[in-house]
């Protein structure tokens, strides 16, 4: 198995064990989460093509819709 997928693997096991935390304590590893998983999908997508990198990407999004849709309605000011 390549890093890349190790990596893949060891951020969604990692994402599983923060979701488990109470609210209060999910949000400074979350945020570390956030930011890092696109640039693991990037890293994936650059070693396995793009197919992988698309399949990352919807995993990433799946697990990050509530926050990702509250950052995309803050952004364009419908908060």
């Amino acid at each position: 198995m390549s890093p890349s997928l190790i990596a893949g693997a060891l951020w969604a096991i990692s994402a599983t064990i923060v979701a488990l935390l109470p609210m209060r304590m999910q949000f400074p590893p979350g945020i570390i989460l956030l930011i890092s998983a696109p640039f693991l999908v990037l890293w994936i997508g650059a070693t396995h093509g793009w197919i992988w990198a698309v399949l990352g990407l919807a995993a990433f999004l799946s697990m990050f819709r509530r926050p990702l849709w509250y950052f995309a309605r803050k952004w364009t000011g419908r908060l």
